[in-house]
């Protein structure tokens, strides 16, 4: 009988541009309290920063580290090869953005074969190291900042659609496929897909947590927001179970506000001889932006744990999160993705 607690573990981690946080995410993930043997796997990017001088130095500290290039640095690309070159049994998906809790990969294995999945995720505990991420941080835990997915608030544990980052049986790679790399963002949600259409459990345990660090200036931030929606609209395109009545909330409350506030300029210049029609339409619309505002205080008021400064830095993470994923699911839907970046890691 399998020892599933000692079984090897290859992690796997796509790297571009993450001088600052390589080393700290390497080191959670070879000090995990784990029997069996592991290894990582660093899929170098075309960084712009010192990323290759840190990934080399932990790679000389530490022969457990892999090193293997990825030229065009895109996400699936890198897991791609870097799957394909290591060797354990157990394949778990790391961000170099992030750092694991000493039990993850124990307590993540033991789900794996408890419940006979063939994908496991949990929480993403999203943490800042200024006071801006902090907010950013929070506004992810919020219902009302990425949508109120499992793995970003909670749940209880079950079957899920999706699974944050992974721990995968190397098997299901051979039956169903590597991740698709027409797909820059979103990547996850298709393996995972193809990994439930074969008869297989991906599943949530909220046991599980990852030390996710969000980007720390507005600018990333909407950078980010940008081509995670476009590439959820591009889903939705290809795939009918990619559709979710919540992904349109925010573009209805885009095109609500920005109508609202047409509508506080143009109702001073109306005449008495308007139609009435039109100006019950301009009063109904003109609470949008005004409902919007309020949503967004309430979800700052919300805010577990936080200063005053991180508050008010909150007010602006919203709509920041918010309008740009939703500008982007309209482009992706509509239109396609066609190669659309991250602009925020690509310097």
């Amino acid at each position: 009988m399998i020892d599933a607690q000692t079984l090897g573990v290859s992690y796997v981690m796509p790297v571009l541009n993450e001088a600052d946080y390589l080393r700290a995410a390497v080191l959670s993930v070879l000090g995990q309290d784990y029997a069996g043997d592991k290894e990582i796997v660093l899929a170098l990017g075309p960084s712009s920063d010192s990323t290759d001088v840190v990934a080399a130095e932990l790679a000389r500290e530490d022969p457990r580290v892999k090193l293997v290039h990825n030229p065009q640095g895109r996400t699936p690309i890198g897991l791609n090869l870097a799957i394909k070159v290591s060797q354990y049994p157990i394949v778990i998906r790391v961000d170099a953005h992030s750092e694991l809790a000493p039990s993850y990969t124990a307590r993540g294995i033991d789900t794996l074969f408890r419940v006979d999945a063939h994908d496991v995720g949990g929480l993403m505990d999203a943490r800042g190291k200024n006071p801006l991420q902090r907010a950013v941080a929070t506004a992810y835990h919020s219902p009302w900042g990425l949508g109120g997915a499992a793995y970003h608030s909670g749940a209880p544990e079950g079957p899920a659609e999706s699974a944050y980052l992974g721990i995968f049986r190397r098997e299901i790679f051979d039956e169903v496929g590597y991740y698709d790399e027409s797909l820059h963002r979103a990547q996850d949600w298709e393996l995972c897909l193809r990994i439930r259409q074969a008869g297989h459990k991906v599943w949530f345990d909220p046991e599980l947590k990852t030390g996710y660090f969000p980007r720390d200036k507005y600018r990333a931030l909407a950078e980010q927001s940008y081509a995670s929606g476009v590439w959820r609209g591009e889903l939705s395109r290809r795939y009918p179970d990619g559709k979710s009545i919540r992904h349109d909330l925010p573009p209805l409350m885009v095109v609500g506000t920005s109508l609202g506030l047409v509508s506080w300029v143009i109702d001073p210049w109306l005449t008495s001889e308007s139609s009435t029609l039109v100006r019950i339409a301009l009063k109904a619309l003109k609470l949008a932006p005004v409902t919007y505002a309020g949503l967004v205080v309430y979800a700052t008021l919300s805010g577990k744990r936080t200063t005053l400064k991180e508050k008010l830095l909150m007010l602006g993470v919203f709509p920041t999160i918010h309008f740009p994923w939703a500008v982007g699911f309209v482009k992706g839907r509509t239109r396609g993705a066609r190669g659309t970046l991250d602009k925020g890691r690509v310097r």
